[in-house]
Parts: structure tokens; C-alpha cells; sequence
């Protein structure tokens, strides 16, 4: 029997974005199928997220600061650092639990997401369609708390609330530029 094909998230799966701080991070993630986040640096709303991408920085050249791959979470654990990597025993984090996240195949994005500015980022939580249509990195950061209100409440009605947003947002003024003239007397 062939292989499956893997399940396709929904608009609303949650991705964390997480740092690959090195080449050696991606080959770990590539060729062993997982990947480690530190317990105490996790966001909460984070644990457990179905999808991780990969931001690569600096240390990944022409292919830094830039989202390009991601893979499906087969399963979250917790395990010491030295455990997860035993030949650095004198790390000063040698002992601090982490997440370890078994990872199904890396796959590319359709395209990457680059960062329009240099930027430190530990970990940005979103969904998978905000990936998917997202040009910046900054794109897959939350908007205003209007928008994230808008967000959350067209979201509980089932509506892919990035598309409305955009339309509405194209078709009136951002509130900065409303005039509020005084009457003349």
C-alpha cells in the first residue's frame, strides 16, 4: 500500500514559529524529525501546536531571516536538554527541560516569508492560513486589538476573517485619517 498523504490543516490550525538558531537545528529537524523549545520560554497558547515553521536567522546566510519551511507535529514531549543531546554535557542549559517535538517531514512553503527589517523573534504564534497568505514576517504577527477582536468574533462564526479584513480594509480610510473638523460658525 502507498503512503498516505498528510492531513491538510484547517484555515484556523494553530503554527508556531519557532527559531532554527542553526544549520545544525535544521538538519537535526530534517533528518531526525524533531525539534527542542525550551519549557520556561514557551508561550502557553503555544504548547502543543499542531504545525511548526521555521524562521532561520543570521547564521543561515542567503537563506537568513526568512520563514521557509515547516512540518506537522506528530507529538510533544519533555525531556532534560542532555538527554535530547548528550554529547554537551557542560551546557549551561544541560538540565533545564525542554519540549521536544517529533516532527513529520520538513516541507518547503509555497514560497518563503522573508522579514522586510531585521528583527529578534523567539516565537510567533498564528494559523495556518495567516502563513499561508502572509508576504512578511510581520504579516503573521497580530494586528490592533480591533482587528484581533474582529478576528476572534468572525472567527467563532466560521468566516476565513483575513480575507474580510482585507476588503474592508480597502475600502475605508485607516482612522488616522479621518478628519474631525469643528463646526464653523
Amino acid at each position: 500500500m502507498g503512503e498516505s498523504a498528510s492531513p491538510v490543516p484547517g484555515p484556523y490550525t494553530t503554527v508556531l514559529v519557532a527559531v532554527l538558531k542553526s544549520p545544525r537545528d535544521l538538519k537535526l529537524a530534517r533528518e531526525q524529525h524533531w525539534y527542542r523549545i525550551p519549557v520556561s520560554k514557551l508561550p502557553t497558547r503555544a504548547i502543543g501546536a499542531p504545525i511548526l515553521a521555521f524562521y532561520q536567522p543570521k547564521a543561515f546566510g542567503e537563506e537568513r531571516w526568512a520563514v521557509r519551511y515547516y512540518a506537522l507535529a506528530e507529538r510533544w514531549a519533555e525531556a532534560r536538554r542532555i538527554d535530547l543531546l548528550p554529547n554537551e554535557p557542560d551546557h549551561p542549559n544541560a538540565h533545564e527541560r525542554y519540549y521536544q517535538v517529533w516532527l513529520g517531514p520538513m516541507q518547503a512553503l509555497p514560497h518563503p516569508i522573508a522579514s522586510r527589517r531585521w528583527r529578534r523573534i523567539a516565537f510567533i504564534v498564528t494559523h495556518w492560513q495567516r502563513l499561508l497568505d502572509a508576504e512578511a514576517v510581520e504579516d503573521l504577527l497580530h494586528g490592533s486589538i480591533w482587528d484581533e477582536s474582529l478576528w476572534q468574533a468572525m472567527r467563532n462564526l466560521g468566516y476565513l476573517a483575513e480575507h474580510v479584513l482585507r476588503e474592508l480594509r480597502g475600502r475605508f480610510p485607516p482612522v488616522e485619517r479621518i478628519s474631525h473638523r469643528g463646526h464653523e460658525g
